[in-house]
């Protein structure tokens, strides 16, 4: 099982894959791209070799990531029984998490769905969503985890449209 994860990332996404990964009796790996390198060299047992497309941006940097996403997960991880390693990757984000499914023989791809916001909107038309690119270029199954909350409020939304249209409780004027 293979999870992409990011740093900031909603704590559904993990669990979910937590989950699945526990019905499923397999290890879950999660999977960190930095997008601010590109891949010098691949090697499915170690973390990539890497240069940064930004030098002032060091390995510090890099370790600190590990370090906070290292907290993150165990934090998240607690008491659910998962098995899980932290892999950190670098590149185009879809492609890089694709070849290590691909090399770990993952038995799914679980990945959140874009973040909400004119600024993640921008992001994704300028590179791209890693979720469409997975589902669309995969042999393996890709699950996309909408945010619960996004869910929630789309909901909410157009039941406060429908009280507009019909009447302050929802249900049609008589």
């Amino acid at each position: 099982m293979l999870l992409g994860i990011l740093p900031e990332q909603h704590p559904e996404v993990f669990q979910t894959a937590a989950a699945f990964a526990q019905r499923l009796d397999a290890p879950l790996v999660c999977a960190y791209v930095d997008e601010a390198s590109y891949l010098v060299e691949w090697d499915p047992a170690r973390d990539t070799h890497r240069l940064s497309l930004h030098p002032e941006k060091d390995d510090a940097d890099i370790a600190a990531v590990r370090q906070g996403l290292k907290g993150r997960i165990t934090e998240l991880a607690q008491g659910s029984g998962v098995e899980w390693t932290l892999r950190l990757l670098a590149g185009d984000p879809a492609r890089a998490i694709g070849r290590l499914a691909a090399e770990i023989d993952a038995s799914m791809i679980v990945v959140g769905s874009p973040e909400p916001g004119i600024g993640h909107r921008i992001s994704e038309a300028l590179n791209g969503s890693v979720a469409s690119w997975l589902s669309h270029h995969q042999s393996r199954p890709v699950l996309i985890v909408p945010l619960a909350k996004a869910v929630q409020a789309r909901h909410a939304h157009r039941a406060g449209d429908e009280m507009d249209e019909d009447g302050a409780d929802g249900s049609a004027a008589s």
